[in-house]
């Protein structure tokens, strides 16, 4: 039985429609893929918890609670570990994105989300997001 990991992730959605992708970092598992923002949940916190905590940790965001919207979720299996990733949508935030861990950033049409290499649970998460901005 795989260990089950809770990750929950954030879609930072600009002005402009664009999403900000982080790129992960040398030195960490699947390392120059592009993701969503976020992290992994620790014991005793909620989704929501986590990503207040991570946005500030690793971009010096500062989020309210209520400007997190739920989107939807990715269960994907790796090799070793079960991912659960919970995304959501986050319009209003203090603060300038900058990468505090060395990542590299950027703003994409979510149409264009397809031509940054993502690890597999990211992926299908990208049409949900199309779909949002495009509405």
């Amino acid at each position: 039985m795989k260990k089950m990991v809770l990750v929950a992730a954030c879609a930072l959605i600009d002005a402009d429609g664009r999403v900000l992708l982080a790129q992960r970092p040398q030195g960490k598992s699947m390392a120059g893929l592009w993701e969503f923002p976020g992290g992994k949940v620790e014991a005793g916190e909620r989704p929501e918890q986590t990503l207040i905590r991570e946005l500030d940790e690793e971009l010096s965001l500062t989020v309210k609670e209520e400007c997190l919207a739920p989107l939807t979720f990715a269960s994907h299996g790796y090799e070793d570990f079960h991912l659960l990733m919970p995304l959501y949508v986050c319009r209003r935030w203090s603060g300038t994105p900058v990468g505090r861990e060395g990542q590299a950033l950027k703003w994409v049409r979510p149409v264009r989300l397809r031509d940054y290499p993502m690890p597999p649970a990211d992926e299908p998460l990208i049409p949900h997001l199309m779909d949002l901005v495009s509405a």
